[in-house]
């Protein structure tokens, strides 16, 4: 049965939290099911991601009722090659599914295409650490969009692309992803991984992406937060 390496998800989640400040993640309890962040965010607390839901469906199991008896608000991310079977799990451990079609995508990021912002949108370039930032910006100045990108050894997480509504339509997705493929490559990244909206998947699918799995979002009862 064709499934997704663990250690997959595991190297993309290491540049998540890096690419969100975000503590580094934690095994679950269960065995070695999952690993868990801590996202702190007002109905989205912690993330727990499933590791082996195709190999061993038990073990999603475990995680989905481990997240709906969960006292703060936890969120079930679940990359699969079996979405069908993944939502009767969650589904029947009470959670309530929030995405369906986001997809896991990989890059070689030596061939990533390349794409400079057209007039009047010039860029801007950030650098922290393994943490770049690109912003495009309008003749006033404005954000018209952004992105980030995690330099993890010779991964790259890319995160948070995002377009304002004004400007969409323009090449700019395109553009801010080639500066940041460009930026993790200059920081030894070969690489690329990332998690894509609906909405995104047809941009990096032009870009050269490549579907790896589907992902399953769930949401364990909100009730129990304890702020």
């Amino acid at each position: 049965m064709a499934k997704i390496d663990p250690e997959l998800i595991r190297r993309w989640l290491g540049g998540w939290t890096a690419a969100r400040s975000l503590p580094a993640a934690e095994p679950v309890e269960a065995g070695g099911d999952g690993l868990r962040s801590e996202c702190g965010q007002p109905g989205r607390e912690v993330e727990v991601f499933a590791l082996r839901a195709d190999e061993e469906p038990e073990s999603l199991a475990r995680l989905a009722a481990a997240v709906a008896a969960a006292r703060r608000t936890t969120w079930l991310t679940v990359p699969t090659l079996r979405p069908g079977a993944v939502e009767a799990v969650v589904g029947a451990a009470g959670l309530e599914v929030l995405h369906r079609s986001e997809w896991f995508m990989t890059t070689d990021l030596s061939e990533h295409p390349q794409h400079a912002p057209a007039a009047p949108y010039t860029r801007q370039i950030r650098t922290e650490g393994p943490v770049t930032v690109v912003s495009l910006h309008d003749s006033s100045g404005e954000v018209a969009a952004r992105g980030t990108i995690a330099a993890v050894g010779a991964d790259a997480i890319a995160d948070r692309i995002e377009t304002g509504a004004a400007h969409r339509r323009r090449g700019l997705g395109r553009a801010v992803m080639s500066a940041l493929a460009e930026a993790a490559v200059a920081q030894g990244a070969r690489t690329g991984l990332l998690i894509a909206s609906a909405e995104g998947q047809r941009l990096y699918s032009s870009l050269g992406w490549r579907h790896e799995a589907d992902v399953l979002i769930a949401r364990g009862p909100v009730g129990f937060s304890s702020r």
